[in-house]
């Protein structure tokens, strides 16, 4: 029983993410959808600014705190509808939040802080406290790491909960910075009644700054273990 409970608020997540998923509410967010709908959003949203908003970081929190898919995509919605200022605080706050709930389930469904992590686990944990802002920001930037699952991860590696909140909200705040600014590329686009590619996310001048942001975010853990 003690373990069951442990696991609950874990488990509770993932359930609900399943929900988020299986009830079409992600599918709102896509570029496409939102793209016909832009004008009636903005509508909406002039109307019930603060609903708009609670409603926006509510579905983030959501989808981070329980893994789902499409965070990128929820991102770029948000620079769409609130601009690139306002989507970066929103995205960036909503990130925080919901990786902080991830965090602390993980953190009690896996007993971290109790059980001796494996020796790889140890290298990758000494080193992410070396440099915590290069590897979160990177593992956080390639797509080939999800960031639930980097979450997941770090609460494996018993992450110290400030280290966890400072590393997550530097890397996150650079990371939705460049996400909300496609949306909002996107969003005045559409405002000007300008036709859009909704490949745009996709296209190298997105793509490599993302890329190259990566490697820069590196370079001090390179410069760590060059040989003296």
């Amino acid at each position: 029983m003690r373990r069951l409970r442990a696991l609950l608020p874990l488990l509770l997540l993932i359930a609900a993410g399943v929900v988020l998923i299986a009830s079409g509410t992600l599918k709102h967010f896509d570029p496409r959808h939102l793209a016909s709908e832009h004008h009636h959003l903005r509508v909406l949203i002039m109307h019930a600014p603060w609903l708009a908003r609670l409603a926006y970081l509510g579905v983030l929190v959501l989808a981070v705190a329980s893994g789902a898919p499409g965070l990128m995509l929820i991102t770029i919605a948000g620079g769409m509808l609130f601009g690139l200022v306002e989507g970066t605080v929103l995205s960036t706050l909503g990130l925080l939040l919901g990786s902080l709930v991830l965090f602390l389930a993980a953190r009690l469904a896996l007993a971290a802080g109790t059980r001796p992590a494996p020796a790889l686990a140890e290298r990758l944990r000494n080193g992410f406290l070396r440099h915590p802002a290069s590897y979160t920001l990177f593992l956080r930037l390639v797509p080939v790491f999800p960031f639930g699952a980097v979450t997941l991860a770090l609460a494996w590696l018993r992450c110290p909960l400030w280290l966890f909140v400072a590393a997550t909200t530097g890397g996150g705040l650079i990371v939705e910075a460049v996400e909300s600014a496609v949306g909002s590329g996107l969003g005045e686009a559409l405002a000007r009644g300008e036709p859009v590619n909704l490949h745009l996310v996709l296209e190298p001048h997105v793509i490599v700054p993302l890329l190259a942001l990566a490697l820069l975010s590196l370079v001090p853990v390179l410069i760590q273990r060059k040989p003296r």
